[in-house]
């Protein structure tokens, strides 16, 4: 069974096709990854795409997991994409608007490449986090400010701190379910999830993934207050206001410059400094705060491009932490570029680990879960 993923940003496009096990929503053995490509530009053009990647491959795909950024609260696991569910995640764009209707040209695109007979799946980002605690899911606001109206925090990267606490169980098989397990997914976009036995009990992105860590772009966490008031000052819109905190903010709006760590901790001017103060800081606080939440921690997982290849950043966020049972290994963090390593030292109580994540490999499991339904 071959099973082409689309993992689809607002302008890049990530495509794969796998071989998988059709008998197993596990897909036991492993799936085999037969071909990949990324693509970038807003003026791709989803059909023209398809069909260049299936030149590639020796035979049609059975099924096709997409990546939808925004399920709501509709979508809480993975669904096969019909009419009423095409629909439903074209409503949801007023949440995702940069996102979702992306993924949707893809699921058309992919309906008229290779007809309604082949099997598509969308694997939602949020659906990771739909069963998190009411007290870490929804905001200190009145009903009909709130929940009435599909306000709390959904949470994001799913897929990705899903592939990380996956490929953590297996190796550490000794921790029923992954024990409790900080993942930490450091790219472009930032976010943290506190994972007991695999349940999130919180995650640091919210209604939006403007919430929570200092991003490369994005300011995270900040009072609400300071839109209105910036508002005022500035002259411009409350939308305008959130497009400078996604786009101007964060590492990049601080430092003046790249929002990329390792060039500004290669700089090391004064605002460069501060910039990487301020992202190590606040990643270090919500660990903390999630040491709380799961009453203890047995391991931490960094993932993503940064959490992958910028070791400085990951010693900085770990320093002061030997209270907690965290000791790092130097050396090893020093070595771990992209690759997946160990790097906490011996004696630490919580292990940590560095996980290139694979975000195609649940969309597979997906695809194979709802496959197997639809038959």
């Amino acid at each position: 069974m071959i099973v082409l993923t689309v993992n689809t940003g607002s302008t890049s496009v990530k495509l794969a096709a796998y071989q998988a096990d059709p008998g197993s929503g596990e897909a036991v053995p492993p799936p085999r990854r037969l071909a990949a490509r990324h693509l970038t530009g807003a003026g791709l053009d989803p059909a023209a795409a398809l069909r260049a990647f299936l030149g590639e491959l020796q035979g049609h795909p059975t099924a096709i997991a997409h990546r939808v950024v925004h399920g709501g609260t509709r979508f809480t696991g993975p669904a096969l994409i019909d009419d009423a569910a095409r629909a439903a995640i074209s409503r949801l764009s007023e949440l995702a608007p940069l996102h979702n209707p992306v993924a949707v040209r893809w699921i058309d695109a992919a309906r008229e490449v290779f007809g309604a007979g082949v099997t598509q799946v969308a694997a939602f980002d949020t659906a990771f986090f739909s069963a998190l605690p009411r007290v870490a899911a929804e905001y200190a606001l009145p009903p009909e400010l709130g929940a009435q109206l599909g306000i709390r925090r959904y949470g994001f990267h799913g897929l990705a701190h899903q592939a990380i606490w996956q490929r953590w169980c297996e190796l550490e098989p000794k921790l029923p379910a992954g024990g409790k397990l900080v993942t930490v997914q450091l790219g472009g976009g930032c976010s943290m999830a506190a994972l007991d036995g695999g349940r999130p009990l919180d995650t640091s992105m919210g209604f939006s993934p403007l919430e929570g860590l200092v991003m490369a772009t994005r300011s995270g966490d900040i009072d609400a207050a300071i839109v209105p008031y910036l508002e005022r000052q500035l002259g411009v819109s409350g939308e305008k206001v959130v497009e400078m905190l996604n786009e101007r903010s964060g590492l990049a709006g601080v430092a003046g410059e790249t929002g990329d760590p390792q060039s500004l901790l290669d700089s090391g001017n004064d605002r460069a400094r501060l910039a990487v103060e301020l992202y190590c800081y606040r990643a270090r606080k919500y660990l903390g705060a999630y040491f709380t939440v799961l009453g203890g921690c047995d391991g931490i997982a960094f993932g993503g491009g940064v959490g992958e290849h910028v070791a400085e950043v990951r010693a900085r966020i770990l320093t002061g932490l030997e209270w907690a049972g965290i000791a790092l290994d130097r050396a090893a963090n020093q070595a771990a570029s992209g690759s997946e390593s160990r790097i906490s030292a011996a004696g630490s109580r919580a292990r940590v680990w560095v996980i290139p994540v694979d975000e195609e490999l649940p969309m597979v499991r997906a695809a194979l879960s709802v496959a197997k339904l639809a038959r």
